[in-house]
């Protein structure tokens, strides 16, 4: 990419931009909009209001957004909005944890569980694949249910049984 002349700042601004995701660069647009280069300013001029861009640029607000995955009846919310927890009351369920290590389990009522800390390898009996949770998701596994969990990273979760 050629540099408009007189603005050796505009290519460090570009190359910044292209380390950022899509939703980054809309922002980045908002700055770069903001930002004058041209023969009317001095270098000193535009090389001040670049840093100031560059400095916001830095700093992108980066929300996760919440996915929703269902795979061999086991339904997975990535990243539930808060209102959604306190929908439901899980900071208020009991909690259940176990370190890493490999177990069959059969749920003989559905549960949705909130998973605080851990890494889990659910294979549900007569799956080709593991549905794979870790902290931040909301899970529902369905009545009936058997499995085999394999936790490589420790287990503490908020559950709730219907």
């Amino acid at each position: 990419m050629a540099c408009a002349s007189g603005s050796s700042t505009s290519l460090l601004i570009l190359l910044n931009q292209s380390r950022l995701g899509p939703q980054s660069q809309k922002g980045q647009q908002r700055i770069d909009s903001s930002i004058s280069f041209g023969a009317s300013l001095p270098f000193s001029s535009a090389r001040r209001r670049t840093k100031v861009g560059l400095r916001r640029m830095a700093k992108p607000i980066v929300k996760a957004e919440t996915l929703t995955i269902e795979k061999s009846g086991i339904k997975v919310v990535r990243n539930p909005p808060e209102s959604k927890l306190t929908e439901l009351g899980v900071r208020k369920w009991p909690k259940w944890g176990c370190p890493p290590s490999k177990f069959p389990w059969t749920y003989s009522a559905k549960e949705t569980c909130y998973l605080l800390e851990g890494k889990v390898k659910v294979y549900p009996d007569g799956a080709e694949e593991p549905v794979e949770i870790t902290a931040g998701d909301l899970v529902e596994f369905p009545k009936g249910m058997s499995c085999t969990w394999d936790v490589s990273v420790g287990v503490d979760k908020h559950y709730n049984f219907e």
